[in-house]
């Protein structure tokens, strides 16, 4: 069973229940407040009854990726008046049925925007250049210096597409810019105003097909709803221009993993980067319970382990928020 700290209690302090390993200061500033506070100090989340034993009498929760919020936790938690979410997007949060419920759900999108852009350039660098073999290689004993491999595919002078032009897209386009693309492309409902799409040299286009087939690396940004839910799939990807790199930063479930894996076992795309995947979304009943084994092993492929907020300061910031 996953550990958990306890602040002193008394029948009169409000309950918070912290459901992650937080940062010192975290707790310190709860406890301050005279709350009575209960802290997973593992780095493994509680078992869904672990939560409910240590939340059923909760005023408050702070919530992290792995957690979320259906029935069966508003019915355990009648004293619930709170769920603050440290992270950017909560669709893993049952938010329609919390304000039924009078809970109030928060997240804190502004703090998280910056670094996710940089882990997205991250990913779109390191999977054009090949750095997973690159560095494999250096580490292997058939490294002797310098040889004619290892080319890959630069920024610089391509045509970069955003699909989902909100802020994390936004931030994108505007860290982007330095590398010197040739153009940056846009798909969203909404059309940004003029003086922004100047400002960030972003050109919008009708469609993600039209999108698919122009850029030579797609940013995938859009938040998952009924609409994106595996937009992007075997119909859109046989689309792809050749050579496409897809660099997944939003939610796993906008892109359906097996046809994208697929894609790139017949050649349709030329590689895939994500720091987010399908069996994370823990909302939707039939996501898959692990990652796409072909992906895991293709050569064209680079992930980390949704790190995209995983900055120290960032990361005190979103638990003080």
């Amino acid at each position: 069973m996953a550990s958990a700290t306890h602040a002193s209690h008394h029948q009169t302090k409000r309950k918070v229940v912290v459901t992650a390993r937080a940062f010192e200061e975290t707790y310190d500033v709860l406890t301050s407040a005279g709350l009575d506070v209960i802290q997973n100090e593992s780095n493994e989340p509680w078992s869904r009854q672990e939560l409910l034993s240590h939340a059923h009498d909760a005023h408050a929760i702070l919530a992290f990726m792995f957690d979320s919020c259906d029935e069966e936790l508003l019915d355990a938690c009648p004293s619930l008046e709170i769920i603050a979410c440290a992270l950017k997007g909560f669709d893993n949060f049952d938010t329609k049925l919390c304000t039924e419920r009078g809970v109030a759900v928060t997240a804190v999108p502004d703090l998280l925007t910056g670094p996710t852009a940089e882990m997205a350039i991250l990913l779109a660098l390191g999977l054009g250049r090949r750095i997973r073999e690159a560095d494999h290689l250096v580490r292997s004993s058939a490294f002797r210096g310098w040889r004619p491999t290892l080319y890959g595919a630069g920024i610089g002078g391509a045509t970069v597409g955003i699909y989902g032009a909100g802020a994390v897209g936004r931030a994108i386009a505007e860290r982007i810019r330095g590398f010197a693309p040739d153009r940056i492309l846009y798909v969203d409902p909404i059309a940004l105003d003029e003086a922004t799409s100047k400002k960030l040299m972003m050109e919008p286009i009708d469609n993600l097909s039209q999108l698919l087939q122009k850029c030579d690396i797609l940013f995938i940004c859009t938040p998952l709803n009924l609409s994106t839910h595996h937009s992007i799939n075997k119909e859109s990807l046989s689309q792809a221009k050749a050579g496409l790199q897809l660099i997944n930063i939003s939610r796993g479930s906008c892109v359906d993993e097996a046809a994208v894996a697929d894609a790139l076992d017949t050649d349709f795309i030329a590689g895939y980067a994500s720091d987010v995947f399908e069996f994370e979304d823990w909302i939707l009943e039939k996501r898959p319970k692990t990652i796409e084994d072909r992906l895991l092993s293709h050569p064209c492929t680079l992930f980390s382990p949704h790190l995209g907020s995983a900055v120290v300061s960032t990361r005190r910031e979103i638990e003080r928020a």
